[in-house]
């Protein structure tokens, strides 16, 4: 799979960006640095004069490729969902057993991320950490019926879609499959939210114990047995 992946190139919206900086070794920094500045100091602190000074270029040379702070932490999620429906699709596709491919797709989303060396210019480990922490910023906009309307969150969704077809296969009949699917994705980031700075709101405190609690909480609901 790491060998697949490093031919692959994410295709993010274009609307997203002004240049494309997967196309140039400066584009490459601009996302490399902004990832690593955005977690030290936050969203809302972070601006594009301290990134343009913490990679020793232009303020003015970042907004050639981005209209705004908020486009970059649009592409940033982007990324981040289309290398996870890289992930899912690699890690399913020969399993052919539909309750087997489900628990594995269950446990490619809401896993502890590792740091993917396909991506040299990526940190994956810390951009999981953004987006845990500020990805819900990226659509809680007076700006997001028109975003979605523009394919901002195309990526993301085709995701939850992927899973609610999975869901279905398990069970036909059950009613709420795309609920579901939306519900694995933004519970996932909230338990690790919660064990991160709430540790009394959750029981999930071991390593792959959200992955755990979300199988169990989906076949339960699907009411299939989960054998191990």
């Amino acid at each position: 799979m790491d060998r697949l992946l490093r031919s692959i190139k994410l295709e993010i919206n274009e609307k997203i960006y002004k240049k494309d900086p997967q196309s140039s070794e400066l584009g490459k920094k601009i996302i490399e640095h902004g990832i690593l500045l955005i977690h030290e100091l936050g969203f809302e602190d972070f601006t594009f004069k301290k990134l343009g000074i913490q990679i020793g270029s232009n303020e003015s040379s970042i907004y050639r490729y981005f209209e705004n702070k908020h486009k970059l932490l649009l592409y940033l999620t982007s990324w981040y969902w289309g290398w996870l429906e890289y992930q899912l699709v690699f890690s399913t596709n020969s399993i052919q057993d539909k309750n087997l491919k489900l628990k594995k797709a269950i446990e490619v989303i809401t896993r502890e991320i590792e740091e993917d060396s396909s991506f040299s210019y990526i940190n994956e480990v810390i951009l999981n950490k953004i987006i845990i922490n500020e990805y819900s910023k990226s659509y809680l906009t007076k700006e997001v019926d028109k975003e979605n309307k523009e394919g901002y969150f195309t990526i993301y969704k085709r995701l939850a879609d992927r899973l609610s077809e999975m869901i279905k296969l398990v069970n036909p009949e059950y009613s709420f499959p795309t609920s579901l699917a939306s519900t694995i994705l933004e519970g996932s980031l909230h338990q690790y939210f919660l064990r991160d700075h709430f540790t009394s709101l959750t029981e999930c405190k071991e390593s792959n114990s959200v992955t755990l609690y979300f199988t169990e909480l989906v076949f339960n609901s699907l009411n299939i047995k989960n054998n191990g």
